[in-house]
């Protein structure tokens, strides 16, 4: 770009701080343009602060908001080993940037570069972590410090043993987990634990696209619990109301033979099977024929289950 070009752009840029950034779709002109843009003064720096704070001048946030674009597209370069879009983190990290820009205080004798930089990649690390797995790997501090140093800690170790030619290892051994523990201030368990987290992957629960018919299969087929299916609970509930409030109902509109009949030969019996009265027992206690007792029974029966569908 010539001098006449670059004059004109900055002239530009002071009098529309907007016009001069292209649309983020297009990221190799959008950080083309950054690049481009005039880094402030301090004085000018500390003239649009005071204006913003004193006035709440929107062109003075966009020129202190433009001047620090190229630190954005800087810092988010660090966090491309996530695998997520470049755009992306361009633009979580803008966020952090108007809102350091909406706090700064010209008066506290630092830079807006340096005051910036921490709602930057703060932005950033939240979109990373909000993203980069559908179930989230870190949520307490630890985890956090972990997460975005565990990875770059372990790359370092596996440089140490490369250079003495020691086969590249996917775990930490115990020292290392030691040396990261101590260097990050947290505990062994913990290092280990993001490890682990690190080294997992997401897994589709439904079955696979490749999977057709009674060949489809996922981890949702053997993840389910049935018995904590909504509907089985229900069904599972009435049956147990029916095996004992239902039965004691039912039990009551009987006559006192056929309940103690019922009683001996259904309710009485053991797991095995054993325990209750036969109907010869029964027959020979209340004087008539195993066949008169079979029929009681079977009437008891009929009469206990309307009960029971009335009940239910």
């Amino acid at each position: 770009m010539t001098q006449t070009a670059t004059t004109s752009a900055n002239a530009v840029a002071l009098a529309n701080p907007w016009a001069v950034v292209p649309p983020l779709g297009n990221l190799d002109a959008y950080i083309t343009a950054v690049n481009r843009l005039p880094m402030l003064t301090l004085e000018e720096e500390q003239r649009f602060a005071r204006e913003l704070r004193d006035t709440g001048s929107l062109d003075a946030a966009g020129k202190l908001v433009l001047s620090h674009l190229r630190l954005v597209v800087a810092t988010s370069r660090q966090y491309l080993g996530y695998g997520l879009a470049h755009a992306d983190l361009i633009q979580e990290g803008n966020v952090g940037l108007m809102k350091a820009v909406k706090r700064f205080n010209p008066d506290q004798g630092v830079r807006l570069v340096s005051y910036a930089l921490h709602w930057i990649k703060a932005e950033i690390h939240e979109y990373i972590l909000k993203n980069w797995r559908l179930v989230k790997v870190a949520t307490t501090k630890a985890q956090r410090k972990l997460f975005f140093n565990l990875r770059s800690m372990k790359h370092g170790f596996k440089t140490e043993d490369a250079e003495h030619d020691i086969t590249h290892r996917d775990a930490l051994t115990a020292a290392q987990v030691d040396v990261v523990a101590r260097d990050l201030g947290v505990k062994p368990e913990e290092v280990r634990e993001m490890e682990t987290r690190l080294s997992g992957a997401d897994v589709l629960l439904d079955p696979t696209p490749e999977g057709d018919g009674e060949q489809a299969f996922g981890p949702i087929a053997y993840l389910s619990d049935a018995s904590h299916e909504p509907t089985a609970m229900i069904e599972s509930a009435q049956r147990d109301v029916l095996a004992t409030e239902g039965i004691a109902t039912a039990l009551k509109s009987l006559d006192e033979r056929s309940r103690r009949i019922v009683t001996e030969r259904w309710l009485n019996v053991n797991d095995d099977g054993s325990g209750g009265m036969t109907l010869h027992e029964l027959a020979a206690e209340y004087g008539v024929s195993a066949e008169r007792i079979r029929q009681i029974e079977v009437a008891a029966m009929k009469k206990m289950k309307t009960a029971l569908a009335e009940y239910a």
